[in-house]
């Protein structure tokens, strides 16, 4: 699979970890209770179509990615960045 990066171009997958659910960009606020928490670290959807996840570029620029994929058909959608998808989101991480 070739992840076009928002800098670099087009790279081989391999660059790159799978770390999961981009949905991990959302944690939760630390008054939020035990049970928020427990559903952050263990609760995952198991998409078929198309899905958000988080890419880290470890034999690249070490830049954490966002990309939208279809995981039936394997095509990519779009790739950001992970820090301009948490600041879209109101998070200054």
């Amino acid at each position: 699979m070739i992840i076009p990066h928002p800098l670099l171009g087009p790279r081989d997958a391999s660059e790159f970890v799978y770390l999961g659910d981009a949905s991990l960009i959302d944690r939760p606020d630390p008054d939020a209770g035990i049970e928020a928490f427990h559903d952050y670290v263990y609760q995952r959807d198991n998409p078929a179509g198309e899905h958000k996840e988080l890419w880290f570029h470890e034999h690249g620029d070490r830049s954490w990615l966002v990309v939208t994929r279809n995981t039936l058909t394997h095509e990519i959608l779009s790739v950001e960045f992970a820090k301009d998808v948490a600041r879209s989101r109101g998070r200054s991480r």
